[in-house]
C-alpha cells in the first residue's frame, strides 16, 4: 500500500489515525494558527501588489476543483473588460523560481497546473514560490486583475478576495488537521472567506455556493481530434490520474456510461509511458492536467478529458459579483 493510499485510508475511509499522528496535527494547527495571527497583528508583513487580488484555495489537501473554478473565473472577468493573469506556485515542477509561463515550457520544470491554466484561459501565468515576486511579474505584463490558483494559506501576499472550494464528496475528511487528516486549516476558518463553493453539494453551511464540474467530450492527445463522451459509453477503456481525486475521476466517466477500469496515480505524478500504456490496447482516458505530460509519449489510443466548472440558476452571477466588487472596493482605494 502506497503512502497516499495509507493516508487516504485514515482521512477518508473512517481507519483511525495512529495515535502518534495525533500530536503532530496538534502541533501543526498550533504553528498554523500562529502564523496566521503574526500576519493578522501585522507581526509578519503581507505584500500588497498594485493589482487586486483574488485568491481561489482550499482547506484541504488533494483536489478540490479550485483550478477549474480559476478558469471559469478568468473567463467571466474576461468577458466583463478586465485583463486577468493568474499565479501560481507551480506544484509538481521542479522550478520554485520566479518566472512568467511560456506555452513551450517543459511540465515537470513549472508544473502541470500551471501550463493547463495558461492554455485553458490564454492569460498570463507567473508561477513561483515567492507568490508577491511571482505576482508583480503579471503587474508588469499589463494585467489589472490577479488571480490566485491556491495559496489560500499563503498570506505573504495580501488579496482582496478569498475563495475557499470544498469538495462535495469527502468534504473535511475525519476533521483533523495534517497529518492526521486532510485539513491545512479548522473549517472555522471558513467565516473570513468572501465565498464558500461547494464542488457537488451544497448541504454544508448556510451561503455556501454549488458548483459542478461538467465533462462533455474527450480531446485526443494525437491530432486533436474531439469526441462526445458518449460514444465511449458501454466501452471499456482504462481511465488514469494522478490528481488529488482519482475517484472523482473515474466516478464521473462512470456517469455517463463508460466500464471504467481506474488507474489511480498520486497527484502531480510524472508520467512515464508505462503509466498510460496497456496491452489491451483499450482507449485510455486521462485527465488535462495528466495530458499536458504525455505529449511526447501517447498514441492514438490516448484522450484527455477537459472539465469546465458549472453553476445552477443565479449563483455564478452571486459569486461574479462578489468578486467584482471585491475590485472594485480595491480600485476605489487606490
Amino acid at each position: 500500500m502506497s503512502l497516499q493510499s495509507w493516508l487516504n485510508r485514515i482521512w477518508y475511509d473512517g481507519a483511525s489515525p495512529p495515535g502518534w499522528l495525533l500530536p503532530l496535527s496538534l502541533t501543526y494547527g498550533a504553528m498554523a494558527a500562529a502564523r496566521r495571527y503574526m500576519y493578522a497583528k501585522h507581526l509578519r508583513k503581507s505584500t500588497q501588489v498594485s493589482l487586486p487580488v483574488v485568491v481561489v484555495g482550499n482547506l484541504s489537501v488533494g483536489g478540490t476543483g479550485k483550478t477549474p473554478l480559476v478558469c471559469w473565473l478568468v473567463a467571466r472577468l474576461t468577458d466583463l473588460g478586465f485583463k486577468p493573469g493568474v499565479v501560481t506556485r507551480g506544484y509538481g515542477g521542479s522550478s520554485g523560481k520566479v518566472r512568467l509561463l511560456q506555452l513551450s515550457d517543459d511540465p515537470n520544470v513549472v508544473g502541470d497546473e500551471s501550463i493547463l491554466l495558461a492554455r485553458r484561459t490564454g492569460a498570463p501565468v507567473a508561477i513561483g514560490r515567492d507568490r508577491p515576486a511571482a505576482s508583480q511579474l503579471l503587474v508588469n505584463a499589463g494585467c489589472d486583475v490577479v488571480v490566485s490558483d491556491d495559496g489560500l494559506q499563503h498570506y505573504a501576499l495580501a488579496r482582496d478576495c478569498e475563495i475557499v472550494v470544498i469538495d462535495g464528496d469527502r468534504r473535511f475528511g475525519n476533521g483533523w488537521l495534517l497529518p492526521a487528516g486532510p485539513l491545512r486549516e479548522p473549517p472555522a476558518r471558513l467565516a473570513a472567506a468572501d465565498a464558500v463553493v461547494v464542488n457537488g453539494g451544497r448541504a454544508l453551511l448556510d451561503g455556501a455556493l454549488s458548483m459542478r464540474l461538467e465533462a462533455k467530450s474527450a480531446m485526443g492527445l494525437i491530432g486533436g481530434g474531439a469526441k462526445a463522451l458518449g460514444e465511449f459509453a458501454g466501452h471499456s477503456v482504462h481511465a488514469v490520474a494522478g490528481i488529488g481525486n482519482p475517484e472523482r475521476f473515474f466516478n464521473m466517466l462512470r456517469a455517463h456510461g463508460i466500464e471504467v477500469t481506474g488507474h489511480p496515480l498520486p497527484d502531480h505524478a510524472r508520467l512515464k509511458a508505462a503509466d498510460i500504456s496497456f496491452a489491451d490496447r483499450r482507449p485510455v482516458l486521462m485527465t488535462e492536467k495528466d495530458a499536458v505530460k504525455c505529449g511526447r509519449i501517447a498514441g492514438p489510443q490516448h484522450w484527455y478529458v477537459p472539465v469546465t466548472a458549472s453553476f445552477d440558476g443565479g449563483e455564478s452571477k452571486t459569486l461574479l459579483d462578489i468578486v467584482t466588487q471585491a475590485i472594485y472596493r480595491r480600485v476605489a482605494r487606490a
